[in-house]
């Protein structure tokens, strides 16, 4: 039995807990795992707690109501909350800081203090401190698992580290925010930035203040968790160079057609002699590239490996069930021993 103590009842959480909901039955004849969700806490909602396992209906009937938890209520924050729970894994889930990576870095160190399993689909631990939490899983003998952080549910990092082992990756490339895509998409269709980004925020994509998104700053974090799980490269965010898509005009929209190509905000990482640089930047992407029909909030990447050359990764890189399975998956990855 695996006992689950999640930090944050969001987006994320509640996507996590409908998949675990709807598949018990499944994960259990398939996998033989078996869970509890024993412990949340969320801002909004506070702390709930029992050892035997919370009803996972009336934690997400108390999000759907707005209202807080009503089982097993507990006085605790959410550092107390991890430490004195009797969970296996700590799923962190609450929102992404990527000036400190704080609460979450510190909800990290919380749980690898009391022998814990980390699964996050938070981008702050994952690219501000990614040696130093996983250096603190290691000498606890557990794991930090991070599937979620670049491509949420699509298995870019999996793939990386299975199915493409023993393969030397000299470089990835890819499509790593799905907003600025969007953008793009519809800029080629005729839209001014403006409108687009307009589109964008009404259908959920953009953020009111889309500037992590539109300048890169969410794609750069993606990069610097590339280049330190996949490279094994010391990359800190802010040597990452970084340039988003608000300076693309239709005019360069169209010398992009022009030359048979689309503007794409690609991030990349590549191994050079010097080490392992990575940027992040608009790019005019032939059309006979993977990634230039790449369109709308859809994710991809590109590995350049030695032995099988090229090969492309195309799935969501956003969504509630999206992000959720990418929690299930770095669970499944536990209970099986990965």
């Amino acid at each position: 039995m695996q006992r689950i103590a999640l930090v944050g009842f969001g987006t994320v959480g509640q996507g996590l807990c409908e998949i675990l909901q709807a598949k018990r039955g499944a994960l259990r004849a398939r996998y033989g795992y078996e869970f509890a969700v024993v412990a949340a806490t969320d801002l909004q909602r506070g702390t709930a707690f029992d050892p035997e396992g919370l009803e996972i209906d009336a934690l997400l009937a108390a999000a759907r109501d707005g209202q807080p938890f009503s089982q097993g209520q507990r006085d605790w924050d959410a550092p107390t909350m991890i430490r004195e729970c009797n969970a296996d894994v700590v799923c962190e889930l609450a929102f992404t800081d990527l000036q400190t990576g704080e609460p979450a870095i510190g909800h990290c160190r919380a749980a690898f203090d009391t022998d814990k399993h980390v699964v996050t689909s938070n981008k702050g631990p994952a690219a501000l401190a990614y040696r130093e939490m996983r250096a603190l899983a290691e000498r606890q003998g557990v794991q930090f698992l991070i599937e979620g952080t670049v491509m949420s549910g699509t298995p870019m990092l999996n793939l990386a580290q299975g199915p493409l082992a023993g393969c030397t990756i000299q470089a990835a490339r890819g499509i790593l925010n799905g907003t600025t895509n969007y953008i793009l998409t519809q800029m080629e269709l005729g839209m001014s930035y403006e409108d687009a980004l307009a589109k964008a925020q009404e259908l959920g994509y953009a953020e009111a203040d889309p500037t992590g998104d539109v300048e890169g700053h969410d794609a750069r974090a993606k990069v610097t968790i590339i280049a330190n799980v996949l490279m094994g490269a010391p990359v800190a965010i802010q040597d990452v160079d970084c340039e988003g898509i608000t300076n693309i005009t239709p005019a360069e929209i169209e010398k992009a057609r022009a030359e048979k190509a689309r503007w794409k905000l690609i991030g990349a990482v590549e191994r050079t002699e010097g080490g392992v640089n990575a940027w992040v930047h608009p790019e005019m992407v032939p059309l006979a590239h993977p990634l230039a029909g790449i369109m709308g909030a859809t994710n991809a990447a590109t590995f350049a490996t030695d032995l099988l050359g090229d090969v492309t990764i195309v799935g969501p890189g956003a969504g509630r069930q999206e992000t959720g399975f990418s929690i299930l998956t770095d669970l499944l990855r536990i209970h099986r021993g990965a």
